[in-house]
């Protein structure tokens, strides 16, 4: 029973260490990839004059009256 402690931490830090970079892996690739394609996406084809144009008419904005 000697050492008994050492030997199984050196197993679960490995464990861990692997657990942990599997998923940080998972979630750049799960998450954080197809996020950024979806904004990268929607930027793309965005004209922010005929969304403040869109507000403005639906009197969403305070700053400016609508026509």
């Amino acid at each position: 029973m000697r050492r008994l402690l050492a030997r199984r931490m050196k197993f679960h830090l490995l464990g861990a260490f692997v657990l942990s970079v599997g998923c940080a892996t998972l979630y750049k690739f799960g998450v954080a990839e197809p996020r950024k394609r979806a904004y990268a996406e929607f930027y793309k084809n965005y004209d922010p004059m005929k969304d403040f144009e869109a507000m403005k008419a639906a009197g969403v904005l305070e700053c400016a009256s609508p026509k």
